[in-house]
């Protein structure tokens, strides 16, 4: 009677199959593999060197922290090296080691961690779009939003529009779930989507305007749709709630 039922519960659990969607493979930031493989674009021997205004603007960063801890600085160093390059070749974590006087590992080890860092080309405009739980069930959803973007720039997840203009990525939660859905491209977020709000936003950027960042339902931040349910009157001036004597 026991195995009829260990033989049951094991039917049971091959016939089941997720409901909603499968997950992207597990890849480093903008896509790429955690495991470093030489290229013709990516090598040690790929150029890069600060520009002359990026230099002094490593050395401002350096100077935030007590000498020895140069270290430190890594993470805003390589996003600056980023901005210059678009992307973050292993002869850019190089370089940051370089001036930061720390072995390369550690560089790598930050650089691989950190999704943020792009480690293979991306688009000018960099779509992520968040398809955790918040955001899949907040709103019209995500999986709309990601269908509107695939059709209006013709790509799929971790591919980038021939023209170079749009890669498209899945991400995990942005932190902004009381806007679900929502996407950030570049460093802009967009909240409180439907399909026609982003493609509003992807014309706009295919025509080089800039759109408004921010919700796109009218409310301000992420304050109640409802309205606010505290801190609904004035604030009270200097000196509220004292002693006449005081």
């Amino acid at each position: 009677m026991l195995s009829s039922a260990v033989r049951l519960l094991s039917c049971a659990v091959v016939r089941q199959t997720r409901a909603l969607h499968q997950s992207a493979a597990v890849l480093g930031g903008g896509g790429q593999l955690f495991v470093h493989r030489d290229s013709a674009e990516n090598n040690p021997d790929t150029p890069f060197e600060f520009t002359e205004e990026n230099m002094t603007r490593v050395k401002q960063i350096i100077n935030n922290y007590p000498v020895g801890h140069e270290a430190a600085a890594v993470i805003p160093v390589l996003d600056l090296a980023q901005r210059q390059h678009g992307w973050v070749p292993l002869s850019v974590m190089n370089k940051v080691a370089e001036i930061l006087k720390m072995p390369r590992m550690r560089v790598y080890e930050v650089a691989t961690f950190y999704t943020m860092f792009n480690r293979k080309p991306v688009g000018k405009y960099h779509v992520q779009i968040c398809t955790t739980t918040p955001c899949m069930l907040g709103g019209v959803g995500s999986d709309l939003i990601l269908e509107a973007i695939k059709k209006k720039l013709g790509i799929n997840v971790g591919e980038t529009t021939k023209d170079n203009m749009f890669t498209l990525v899945e991400v995990e939660c942005l932190g902004a779930c009381v806007n679900a859905p929502m996407v950030q491209i570049n460093d802009n977020y967009y909240e409180d989507l439907k399909p026609e709000d982003i493609e509003e936003i992807l014309d706009d950027l295919m025509a080089g305007r800039t759109p408004k960042a921010g919700p796109r339902n009218g409310r301000f931040a992420s304050e109640p749709l409802s309205g606010l349910t505290s801190l609904t009157t004035p604030p009270t001036g200097p000196g509220f709630g004292v002693r006449d004597d005081l």
